[in-house]
């Protein structure tokens, strides 16, 4: 459950220690300084170029994050200003939620990455257009796109209705499921996939899907302002999400619905974050965190590709990035109506860029703008 920053311990506090619009990189080399600098003035010209919300933006290194500034406005019409502490949808960065959730439950033994999910979701069988020699579809297929299905249902209104009914919707969405390979065989994207997955994490444990992740990753790393909800106390920080139609005209209405509801779209897309919960996220991931999310095994199988040969390289719930001469990344993007998101980190040196916004395409391709930074601060450590 998403809660009021106002209540972060003192622990945390160093996310905070400034303001609410930026945290100034401190006690980092002049050529950190110089990247970072760059990297700021480039966003700040991009969203005024965009003219539309803001951007908010930070770098972790292990467990503290040693820059974050926000850009533009979480809020247009009201001008509140994007910061550090805007919250924000962060879309499929929720696949990431959903694959640690899934290795925590392989580490502590409720489970078997290669158990058919079957076993315990027996719907599962309603599959349509089963191909011929299909074999089971397993936990580790899900997590990483390989379980041969399509990216989503064909059930009208999937992507509609209230929270509270999701569940409901992944079992009608079931049926309107179909292969577009064998299990196993490729990778393709699959939301619906992903949403098969985190119910079916409920019913390994007997615990609802939002609980579970609540209680085995958001509060444990102290993600406070990071949930699956919108409280009233999350909504006096939630950054307004701003669509751009076809003519240019620019809408909020379709994003404002959407946090009542999004249909079957939690375990892929449900979460709302900020970028200093995002970094202790990425610090749980690392190891660095007091507590972290996974042991040196599940940090293993994170930055291990689990898709077939010449297939995009994707573990569980993370896309792999790969240049040559330089260290893999990790990480995930997002995208919903009103909202984009990037996420990636180096697991062995602890660093990490988190962007946040609160539209979808605008000059900054915040994928690219991630992993370039990143890059580039990896070579001048």
């Amino acid at each position: 459950m998403i809660t009021n920053l106002n209540r972060t311990p003192l622990a945390l506090l160093v996310f905070l220690v400034l303001s609410p619009l930026v945290v100034q990189a401190q006690g980092t080399s002049p050529e950190w300084q110089e990247a970072i600098s760059e990297f700021a003035e480039q966003l700040a010209r991009d969203v005024e170029t965009d003219g539309i919300g803001g951007i908010s933006a930070g770098i972790v290194v292990g467990r503290d994050l040693v820059w974050g500034q926000g850009f533009g406005w979480a809020d247009t019409d009201r001008e509140i200003p994007a910061g550090v502490n805007t919250i924000y949808r962060v879309g499929s960065i929720s696949k990431s939620f959903t694959g640690i959730a899934l290795l925590q439950l392989w580490e502590r033994g409720f489970l078997d990455l290669d158990d058919p999910v079957a076993g315990v979701l027996p719907e599962l069988s309603g599959l349509a257009e089963r191909p011929e020699g299909a074999g089971s579809i397993t936990f580790r297929h899900l997590a990483s796109h390989t379980a041969g299905l399509i990216r989503e249902p064909l059930l009208e209104g999937s992507t509609d209705g209230p929270l509270e009914y999701w569940e409901d919707k992944i079992l009608a969405s079931i049926p309107t499921t179909s292969f577009y390979a064998l299990p196993g065989e490729s990778y393709q994207y699959s939301n619906i996939g992903f949403g098969i997955l985190g119910y079916s994490l409920s019913r390994v444990t007997g615990i609802p899907f939002m609980e579970l992740v609540d209680a085995s990753i958001i509060r444990p790393l102290g993600m406070h302002s990071s949930g699956f909800v919108v409280t009233p106390a999350v909504a006096e920080q939630l950054a307004t999400g701003y669509v751009v139609r076809r003519d240019g005209s620019v809408d909020s209405e379709i994003p404002y619905r959407e946090h009542v509801g999004r249909g079957y779209k939690v375990p892929n897309g449900g979460i709302y974050s900020t970028v200093g919960d995002l970094a202790r996220f990425v610090a749980g991931l690392t190891g660095a965190a007091t507590v972290p999310a996974l042991g040196p095994e599940g940090r293993r199988l994170i930055r291990t590709s689990q898709t077939p040969e010449g297939n995009s390289r994707y573990s569980f719930g993370f896309s792999i990035s790969r240049r040559e001469g330089a260290p893999d990344l990790v990480g995930h993007g997002g995208s919903v109506a009103g909202y984009n998101a990037h996420l990636k980190f180096e697991p062995e040196s602890g660093i990490g860029v988190v962007l946040l916004r609160n539209y979808g395409g605008g000059e900054t391709n915040l994928g690219r703008a991630a992993q370039e930074l990143l890059w580039r601060l990896l070579e001048t450590r």
